[in-house]
C-alpha cells in the first residue's frame, strides 16, 4: 500500500513501483483459457492514456490469487492535481478515478469516481447513483472513448461537491446520528451478523481527531466511514469482545464505501 505520508503529498508512482506492489497489472498477455475472440488490452495501456489526460497513479492494488496469479483483478487508482474541491476549514478533497481490470478475460475496464479527503488520508468511494461505474470492453477500446468517458465523469463533479455542501450543512441529533452508525454497520455485517453482535453506536461516533468534531452529517460520515473501514472499533459475539479488522479487499472496500455514501445520502435534509 502507499502510505499515507505519499498520498497527502500527492507523490505519483512509478512504473517500477507499481510493478512492484501490483505485479498484474504488467501482465503483457492474457491468461491461456481465454476465448479467441478476446481482444487483450493490458492495464499499462490505459495507464499510459489516463496520464495523457493529466490523471497520474496514486496507488495499486490485487487480488490475492492462487490460481491465474498475474492476471487477476487489480486496482488502479489515479488523481489529477490539478482537479481539486476546496472545502471549508482547509477540509481539501481531491476526486480520485478507480479503475479495476483483469488479464483473464472474465472483466471488462470499470472506472468508479472516487473521493480522497487530504486530512485523515481517508478514500471514498461516491455512490453509484450519483456516479455510475462506467465500463469498456477491450474490444475496440480506444483513446477517444477514455478521453470522453474521464470527462464525462469529470463534468459530474459539480454533483459531489453540491452533495458535500448539503452533508455539511444537515445536522443530526443524538438520536438520529445513532441510527445513522447502525445503518452504516449494516454495510460491514449482513442482517444474521447484526443480530448476534453487540456493538456501542455512541464509541463509533467518537471522533479521532479535531478536525471531525461536529454534529453534520459530514463530520459524522467521515467519522463513521473511516472505523468501518479501518476496523477501529470493537464488538462482543458468542460473549467475547472482539476488535473489528481492517478492510484489505479492495473489492469489499469499494463495495462498503460505495454504500456508506449511498445511506449518506439518504440522511441529508
Amino acid at each position: 500500500m502507499v502510505n499515507a505520508s505519499e498520498m497527502k503529498e500527492n507523490k505519483f508512482m512509478t512504473n517500477e513501483a507499481i510493478a512492484k506492489q501490483a505485479p498484474s497489472v504488467f501482465t503483457d498477455s492474457p491468461s491461456g483459457d481465454v476465448s479467441k475472440h478476446y481482444t487483450h488490452i493490458p492495464t499499462t495501456k490505459v495507464i499510459d492514456d489516463m496520464r495523457t489526460l493529466g490523471w497520474d497513479v496514486i496507488n495499486v492494488q490485487e487480488v490475492q490469487a492462487r490460481r491465474g496469479k498475474g492476471f487477476q483483478k487489480h486496482l488502479v487508482v489515479f488523481r489529477n492535481n490539478d482537479v481539486v474541491i476546496n472545502g471549508e476549514d482547509n477540509d481539501t478533497v481531491y476526486p480520485q478515478i478507480l479503475l479495476t481490470n483483469s488479464h483473464d478475460g472474465k472483466n471488462a475496464f470499470q472506472f468508479q469516481a472516487g473521493l480522497y479527503r487530504l486530512i485523515c488520508s481517508n478514500g471514498l468511494v461516491i455512490a453509484t447513483t450519483q456516479f455510475e461505474a462506467v465500463k469498456m470492453r477491450h474490444m475496440g477500446y480506444t483513446f477517444e472513448d477514455l478521453q470522453e468517458n474521464i470527462r464525462e465523469m469529470v463534468e459530474k463533479l459539480p454533483l459531489t461537491v453540491e452533495s458535500m455542501n448539503k452533508m455539511k450543512s444537515t445536522q443530526l441529533e443524538q438520536k438520529k446520528a445513532l441510527d445513522f452508525a447502525k445503518e452504516c454497520l449494516s454495510t460491514r455485517f449482513n442482517k444474521d451478523e447484526m443480530k448476534r453482535v453487540k456493538i456501542d453506536l455512541e464509541e463509533l461516533l467518537v471522533p479521532t481527531r479535531p478536525e471531525d468534531q461536529g454534529n453534520d452529517l459530514w463530520s459524522i460520515f467521515n467519522v463513521v466511514q473511516e472505523k468501518i473501514i479501518e476496523g477501529d472499533f470493537n464488538y462482543i459475539a458468542a460473549g467475547k469482545v472482539r476488535k473489528a479488522r481492517r478492510i484489505k479487499n479492495f473489492r469489499q472496500d469499494q463495495k462498503i464505501n460505495s454504500e456508506l455514501f449511498e445511506v449518506a445520502l439518504n440522511y441529508v435534509a
